[in-house]
């Protein structure tokens, strides 16, 4: 087993994700004279071609009136698909209004598996948050307080922070009874994802994933499966494949690729990618 000093779950998925963030609204944008400001409360797009999400951080006026400063129980953050506009819509109904937003394109291979696990937009009350999410956005509410020196270059890193901030309190709650978030938050299947995003070209077996994971070959099997709904190998084979495709679309030759994301052969890459595209065309 390899050793693990400390179990960190989520520089690997990062690195999978390589996400680009982009601040993309403050509260300048909302003053008079604002050059085009963003529309309902929606990033422009960030040339992710739907990769990506919106982050919104929400201020709810009726607690910040007569500028009085806002406070985490003031303020929420919802996370959405790129470009969705329902939820949105909703909360300003309800009186929310935009105060931070970013706009977040994954690059990485990983993106769509993580994509996959926001079936629908979350509105998450800071005041309850996991820890490290809420004192980001407390450094933010703060900074925005008063002009101060570097606070540009601040509020344009804020955004990877933030988004790191949101991983951690997906592993602490995550989305979906059942998936990727439910498996990191299990510090045993935690060890068998991060090895698997870390080194997927290694010839894992169902009996080194579960060394990995310090369970048993069964025991491991049958967990994995209960709590991310798919079989280990099944998984494997997904962000294989999902690795594959990103590099054959920046121009990688089929033989390269299949030896840096663990396939036999360029020929075994290619069926795999071929029986892909056939679900793709021919969803059941």
């Amino acid at each position: 087993m390899t050793p693990h000093v400390h179990l960190d779950r989520l520089s690997a998925l990062l690195q999978g994700l390589s996400p680009r963030v982009v601040l993309c609204q403050t509260p300048a944008s909302h003053a008079p004279g604002a050059a085009d400001p963003p529309q309902h409360g929606v990033c422009p797009p960030a040339d992710g071609g739907g990769r990506g999400l919106d982050l919104h951080i929400l201020c709810d006026p009726a607690a910040t009136q007569g500028g009085a400063a806002a406070t985490l129980r003031d303020l929420s953050l919802l996370v959405c698909h790129a470009g969705q506009r329902a939820q949105w819509a909703a909360l300003q109904g309800q009186g929310w209004r935009p105060w931070v937003s970013f706009s977040v394109v994954f690059d990485g291979p990983v993106g769509p598996l993580l994509l996959r696990e926001l079936h629908r937009a979350e509105h998450i009350a800071l005041h309850t948050a996991d820890t490290s999410l809420a004192q980001i956005v407390q450094l933010m509410a703060g900074e925005m307080q008063a002009t101060r020196c570097g606070q540009p270059l601040l509020m344009d890193r804020a955004g990877d922070i933030l988004l790191i901030g949101l991983l951690r309190h997906w592993v602490m709650h995550p989305l979906n009874p059942v998936g990727l978030f439910g498996g990191l938050a299990d510090p045993r299947l935690a060890r068998a994802l991060v090895a698997m995003h870390s080194h997927p070209a290694q010839p894992w077996t169902l009996d080194l994933l579960a060394v990995e994971a310090g369970m048993s070959r069964t025991a491991f099997a049958t967990q994995f499966k209960q709590v991310t709904g798919v079989s280990a190998g099944k998984y494997l084979e997904g962000l294989r494949l999902a690795m594959a495709q990103r590099l054959v679309a920046t121009g990688q030759g089929l033989k390269r690729v299949a030896q840096e994301t663990g396939y036999a052969s360029a020929a075994t890459l290619s069926r795999a990618m071929g029986r892909a595209d056939a679900r793709q065309a021919c969803p059941a």
